[in-house]
């Protein structure tokens, strides 16, 4: 296979190949080990390839790009970049997207590499036309282009190449292609200010987070929602957080939800708006943010209360995110009653509503109710205890009965709630004194499909390492428990068989 794949390569090279040698040569190269492929490849040989996909070919055009994306794994980044800098610079230029997307794929692998890099950086029209991707149709080449650019900001001299010269002209004459396109150069900017304080200076200093931020407070309100989830991405870096505080972004961001009572366009931004406020209570304080903004708190209740599924989800998710550590649940319990009302409603929610709101309660529900280990006091445990026994007048049962139901998403869902609570004594109590639960746990007939049989495996795993589970649940349980989880996730019992004398 290796010597037919040699002699269709030369043939290919002398540009004489038929389009039945170009698809044997397409499947030749699948089958031949890279290492060979290395030793028999020589430039001529891509250069010839290259060539051959400046045609109005279709079928030729596919049969290069598939030879091509397998023999460029074979060699090394800095050899492709050094020995095919002019070839790549067309393949960026080509009509086709997949020449530009394997373009890109090897301009992506050029990236990582650290001995290669540097080459790239010294080829401004290269730097320039992977700019002009980001404007590209096709979305696989854009996220290609701005992956790329992110990774080669990394370094100083990235950064310097990026933002000290005329390629900032190109990403601002990109930007003005439609708004589509600005929103992606804005991704961008943000994905390099997360990596160092010095990368958000430098994005900083070319005014693009400013006017990122000026459409964010800007009146329209569809530029709002969108502004909005970039906005909470930089804030989940510590530059960025300070920035934004700094900047004064975090209190304008404060008074529009204040101002959105009075706005009959709310619905459009206020979730993304609300949802900023909860990511930033998870990385900064849940205590301070919400002390600070009591605005956020109040916001998040009455979404919660309302009747709008969108807003109802949206609540969800942001209590679920707040509640997903003790501070974050301290600020809940200190609502009192509000909260034990809402949580109700979210167990009802969980039981009755859609699909997939029912799938976002019991996330935020197993969010809300896990305790780790180490942080089981008993004013926590009896907390958590009580959040549950709100949901529902029998909340065990609740959830048993959803994960009874033949849909997998819900199932899974269901047993995560389980999951949550199980190394916690009082729910082990609650466990251990309904009827059939235990045996409902150990029993692996009831999971249908592969995601059921993992979720129920990590409930086991999740009791059996706890603490108290053998003075809980008492030894036979507990040894039922351990073998299952020695047995792993997809064990089946072998089935015993008779032999009877003389059947045949």
């Amino acid at each position: 296979m290796a010597e037919a794949a040699a002699e269709l390569l030369e043939r290919a090279a002398r540009r004489d190949a038929a389009p039945e040698e170009l698809r044997a040569l397409r499947l030749a190269v699948q089958a031949v080990p890279l290492a060979v492929l290395r030793s028999r490849l020589a430039e001529h040989h891509l250069r010839a390839l290259f060539g051959l996909l400046a045609v109005n070919d279709r079928e030729q055009v596919s049969a290069c790009v598939s030879i091509l994306e397998r023999l460029l794994q074979a060699l090394d980044p800095l050899y492709v970049i050094q020995s095919l800098r002019e070839e790549l610079q067309k393949g960026l230029f080509h009509p086709d997207d997949s020449v530009k997307i394997l373009t890109m794929s090897q301009v992506g692998r050029i990236v990582e590499d650290s001995a290669a890099v540097p080459e790239i950086l010294h080829s401004p029209e290269l730097l320039q036309q992977i700019i002009n991707c980001i404007g590209g149709e096709k979305i696989a080449v854009a996220k290609e282009a701005i992956k790329s650019l992110s990774r080669i900001a990394q370094s100083q001299e990235g950064l310097e190449a990026l933002f000290g010269s005329s390629l900032l002209g190109d990403l601002r004459r990109v930007m003005a292609t439609s708004d589509i396109v600005r929103y992606r150069v804005y991704e961008l900017i943000v994905e390099i200010s997360s990596v160092s304080a010095e990368s958000l200076n430098y994005c900083a200093s070319s005014g693009l987070i400013s006017e990122l931020i000026g459409e964010l407070t800007g009146e329209d309100v569809l530029v709002r929602a969108t502004c909005i989830e970039m906005v909470t991405a930089l804030a989940h870096s510590p530059q960025g957080r300070q920035y934004l505080a700094q900047q004064g972004v975090i209190d304008r961001i404060s008074n529009i939800i204040l101002g959105a009572q009075s706005d009959p366009f709310s619905s459009f931004y206020l979730p993304g708006f609300v949802k900023f406020f909860g990511n930033l209570a998870v990385v900064d304080s849940p205590q301070q943010i919400c002390e600070r903004y009591p605005v956020f708190m109040e916001n998040v209740f009455e979404m919660a209360e309302s009747q709008d599924p969108t807003m109802i989800g949206v609540a969800v998710d942001t209590l679920g995110i707040l509640g997903s550590n003790v501070e974050g649940k301290q600020v809940l319990q200190k609502t009192r009653s509000r909260f034990q009302n809402l949580l109700s409603k979210i167990g009802h929610q969980a039981k009755n509503a859609p699909t997939e709101l029912r799938l976002r309660c019991l996330d935020a529900i197993s969010s809300l109710l896990y305790l780790p280990p180490d942080q089981q006091t008993e004013d926590l445990l009896r907390m958590t205890e009580s959040w549950f026994t709100s949901l529902s007048s029998q909340p065990l049962e609740l959830f048993r009965s959803i994960s009874t139901q033949p849909f997998p998403d819900l199932h899974c869902g269901a047993l995560r709630v389980f999951t949550a609570i199980a190394n916690q004594p009082w729910a082990q109590k609650l466990m251990l004194s309904s009827p059939g639960f235990v045996e409902y746990i150990v029993d692996r007939s009831v999971e249908p499909d592969k995601a059921s049989k993992d979720a129920k495996y990590e409930l086991v795993k999740a009791l059996v390492n706890s603490k108290t589970i053998a003075e809980i649940f008492g030894n036979q349980y507990y040894l039922r428990l351990r073998a299952y989880l020695l047995e792993g996730p997809y064990y089946v019992k072998a089935a015993s068989t008779t032999a009877v004398e003389g059947a045949e």
